[in-house]
């Protein structure tokens, strides 16, 4: 786990990039709100405003990203209106706090932004709970989170905005359907019942931290889709916070609030939460219960009782989150996975196709982009079959068989990256056996895609060409492939 975090791939040191930036953006926006003579409540809503806008803004493109960003007050100021106004009104509190929850999930079906949108107004709820916030306190909360989002969106566009730099990444769009059929609105469902469960049992447990446990089921729900992706993420989440409590007995409990120390340390918490958030769940956890031991901290409450309750409320939230995944409109592991495998294959196809059209000099013809959109499809396969390949997973054929897949899918992935690259040179050749081979691979996928049988041209005396060389290992994996994918059980991951 510690090589993955730390000598994890960082293509054009992007992730060291993101992390410095989130470390200089919110320290501004705490700067700015001190200057502006904001208390220590003002300051820690603004870090966290800040620290949503720079982590939770995800669209494809930097005007997306501006326009999300500007567009998070509008959702976040009303929210934060209802939060303080019903402080002192439990039920009708708990009832809206349902419902930000039931909204929040819900919102993803309109993608990046949406799922922004909602990651802002669900937190900024909490954070009310968080700093018990009173109608009084609103001009001051107000400002501090119009300053911070402004402070962060200025070092985001203005100081550093290296994605200018960069491609925009292949975000592929989230399973449709409509009703209860579309995933969405399924898990909108799952989340809030889970939440209120976490709601009311965090409650007994303590009337006063109560919402730690409704933040630890809302934080599983991110960011999955299927029944298998939520319970893996429940426990990356209690394992991250086991050991960020450990680590706060260690550090943040000798510190005593003491404001400088705790600055530096929650400076190094940001950087390792923007670090880690990309390769490893848990590690972030780990950095955000840190985080939130410094803050109690500064805010002179902090103490081992604190830890261990915030350890309990969390397996309460998580529990929740596992009870509403498996018994409410389940989304079970299989049907998702499959139906990214499906994209991912039709992709290959498109790939093959665009090479074809471009080897037989089609001017418009460009099948880079195909690549990119299937280096994401199949991250997004490698996030639904996590389940299956996860160390405790028990069912040890269906883990081997799942791991099979990945392997052939990548295989596929450095066959199609190896194509297009050599088909994008202008001295490629243009043999009719590439276009001939270009339509066996779009015939594999299609009797892939449709139950039929993969048929595979006999090897021949080596060849020397590379295209027609990548084309033939495309052959052979798609060939693999139809093993895993016509077992006996219908897929490598039935029933999961």
């Amino acid at each position: 786990m510690l090589k993955r975090v730390f000598w994890a791939p960082d293509p054009g040191r992007t992730r060291l990039r993101f992390a410095t930036r989130a470390v200089l953006g919110i320290s501004l926006a705490v700067a700015v709100c001190g200057l502006a003579g904001h208390s220590l409540t003002g300051a820690v809503t603004g870090g966290l405003a800040a620290l949503l806008a720079l982590f939770t803004v995800t669209d494809a493109t930097v005007r997306g990203q501006a326009v999300t960003t500007a567009l998070l007050p509008a959702v976040g100021l009303p929210v934060l209106t209802a939060a303080a106004g019903l402080h002192d009104h439990p039920v009708a509190r708990d009832l809206t706090f349902l419902a930000v929850v039931g909204a929040g999930v819900y919102a993803r079906r309109w993608g990046a932004r949406g799922h922004s949108l909602g990651v802002f107004a669900f937190m900024t709820f909490f954070v009310a709970q968080f700093l018990h916030a009173t109608t009084g306190q609103l001009p001051e909360l107000y400002a501090a989170v119009l300053l911070s989002v402004l402070t962060a969106a200025a070092v985001r566009f203005g100081l550093w905005c290296y994605e200018r730099r960069l491609p925009p990444p292949a975000a592929p769009a989230p399973p449709g359907g409509t009703g209860l059929a579309r995933v969405t609105t399924r898990q909108a469902i799952q989340a809030t019942a889970g939440a209120g469960f976490a709601l009311v049992v965090g409650q007994l447990v303590s009337g006063q931290r109560w919402y730690w446990a409704v933040g630890a089921t809302w934080w599983i729900f991110v960011n999955t889709t299927s029944r298998g992706e939520t319970l893996v993420r429940g426990f990356r989440r209690l394992l991250g916070t086991v050991i960020g409590i450990a680590l706060g007995l260690l550090v943040a409990l000798p510190v005593h609030g003491d404001p400088t120390v705790t600055a530096v340390l929650a400076a190094a918490c940001v950087f390792g939460i923007f670090y880690t958030a990309a390769v490893s769940y848990t590690w972030m956890m780990l950095w955000v219960t840190l985080l939130a031991g410094l803050l109690y901290g500064l805010l002179g409450v902090l103490g081992p009782g604190l830890l261990a309750l915030r350890l309990a409320e969390t397996g309460v939230g998580a529990l929740g989150a596992a009870l509403a995944v498996i018994l409410v409109l389940p989304v079970t592991t299989h049907s998702v996975t499959d139906a990214w495998i499906q994209r991912a294959l039709r992709c290959v196809h498109a790939c093959a196709a665009e090479t074809a059209r471009r080897l037989v000099g089609a001017a418009d013809a460009d099948p880079a982009p195909r690549v990119a959109e299937l280096e994401q499809l199949l991250a997004r396969v490698r996030l639904s079959v996590a389940p299956l390949v996860h160390p405790l997973n028990p069912m040890r054929g269906r883990k081997r068989r799942a791991r099979h897949v990945l392997a052939l899918l990548d295989d596929c992935a450095r066959e199609v990256r190896g194509l297009v690259a050599v088909a994008a040179d202008p001295e490629a050749s243009h043999d009719a056996r590439l276009a001939t081979a270009c339509r066996r691979v779009e015939a594999a996928v299609e009797a892939l895609t449709q139950g039929g049988d993969v048929l595979v041209q006999p090897d021949g005396p080596p060849t020397t060409e590379p295209v027609l060389a990548h084309l033939h290992g495309l052959e052979r994996a798609l060939a693999e492939l139809a093993r895993p994918l016509r077992a006996p059980s219908g897929s490598p991951l039935a029933g999961a």
